[in-house]
């Protein structure tokens, strides 16, 4: 099962920073060490477990980066066109089984390994720069061709003997087809983290349900379950739990056998309602982030029975910005993942806007493409945390640092796309 440190972020009573914070998780937390060996198939989206190392070059030979005739270059005239002896052909799969000679010129196709030898050609002329003589005997090549033209050297993309992926990296289409290109046929991963999610409150109802008097529909689990399908764990739905002490911490105390992570939302705070914190602390530790960010508060990490345990906010908004800047890096160091902070760009604001100084705050957003310059940040008019349409509205997040208090428009700002967090 994947283990905090009982002694992690004691002393959490005053507003902690954020990126004070996501150090701490970086260092207390303990990934998944359990490694599985997966046909290149089923790979993609796993997170590698140990480095990869090509046995081979790619590509294996020289070859043709055109369709054209491969030459000596020492063969040609600098100042006038070259006459040279057709003696053979070469195509992709079906090398030229002759033995090359000076003066002499091959057919050669695209991917076609050049020819070898101690007279081998060293440059390519494509089709379309030369001319046939009349019995289609001889190439006529113009001048002004450079040394090695066309050629793909052997090795040009990957060496033998050089490390092309690793591990802690999570592996996308491209990783894979690396993999298959020097022909690596299974990869060692971790296996995909075991992640259980649920939602609480007497007020939480199932999309599809009756909807009384006080009542609201559940849409944070449906937002945290796409969230973490786009990080390749397995998901457990444990519903909507009632507020209700006894049955939250049986729930905990089940997850907690099989999973290796628990997520939940709403019920962390101290109120007479929340049970999530006293069902936590009956089965292990909570130790309170009360961050300093807007929105977001409060979010919690601890453990039960040795299972990470994360708890977002109730409001949907604050709780799927704070999955997608604490809970995501989080799940992700569990998972194996070795680089997990995303891709911020520089925006311009079009927008002004006042925050209190030492608080990260997330300001919802869409870019507009700029005629000269940077693009443009333009601020969702409402900022409640409980506004989720906010996030379908914007295309991600302005992200102000705590000493930052005031944004004017042309102040150059953080940008958080959603599609580089997956949302």
């Amino acid at each position: 099962m994947v283990q905090l440190s009982n002694d992690c972020f004691l002393g959490a009573d005053r507003l902690m920073p954020l990126d004070e914070a996501l150090a701490l998780l970086a260092t207390r937390i303990v990934a998944v060490t359990e490694i599985e060996d997966l046909p290149l198939d089923a790979a993609a989206g796993c997170i590698l477990a140990a480095d990869l190392t090509s046995a081979r070059n790619v590509p294996p030979h020289d070859n043709s980066a055109v369709d054209g005739y491969a030459l000596r270059f020492e063969d040609l005239h600098a100042a006038q066109a070259t006459a040279l002896e057709v003696i053979g052909r070469a195509a992709a799969g079906h090398p030229f089984d002759g033995e090359f000679k000076p003066a002499s010129a091959v057919r050669i196709f695209t991917g076609a390994a050049l020819p070898d030898g101690p007279c081998a050609p060293d440059t390519i002329v494509m089709q379309e720069d030369i001319e046939l003589s009349a019995d289609g005997a001889a190439v006529i090549v113009p001048p002004g061709l450079s040394l090695g033209a066309n050629r793909r050297k052997c090795g040009e993309d990957v060496t033998a003997g050089s490390a092309i992926l690793t591990a802690g990296r999570l592996l996308r289409p491209q990783d894979v087809g690396l993999a298959a290109s020097v022909g690596i046929e299974r990869i060692s991963v971790f296996r995909r983290l075991r992640v259980a999610v649920f939602s609480t409150g007497d007020e939480v109802r199932e999309p599809g349900s009756e909807l009384d008097d006080g009542a609201i529909y559940d849409a944070n689990r449906y937002v945290l379950k796409g969230l973490l399908k786009n990080l390749n764990v397995d998901i457990t739905d444990l519903g909507i739990l009632p507020d209700e002490f006894e049955a939250i911490r049986e729930a905990l105390a089940q997850a907690s056998e099989n999973h290796d992570a628990i997520i939940t939302s709403g019920g962390v705070s101290v109120g007479e309602e929340d049970h999530v914190r006293p069902a936590v602390e009956a089965l292990g530790s909570l130790h309170f982030w009360r961050l300093a960010i807007k929105p977001g508060r409060p979010v919690a990490l601890g453990q039960v029975n040795g299972v990470a345990f994360i708890g977002l906010p109730g409001n949907p908004a604050a709780a799927m910005v704070t999955f997608l800047r604490f809970a995501r890096p989080l799940i992700l160091r569990l998972s194996g993942v070795t680089d997990v902070e995303p891709m911020i760009v520089k925006v311009s604001a079009a927008f002004e806007h006042k925050k209190k100084a030492g608080r990260r705050e997330w300001v919802r957003a869409s870019l507009q493409a700029a005629t000269d310059g940077l693009p443009t940040a333009h601020k969702f008019p409402r900022e409640g945390a409980g506004i989720l349409s906010s996030m379908v509205a914007s295309s991600g997040l302005v992200e102000l640092p705590e000493e930052m208090t005031r944004v004017e428009p042309g102040t150059i700002v953080d940008f958080i796309p959603f599609s580089e967090v997956g949302a």
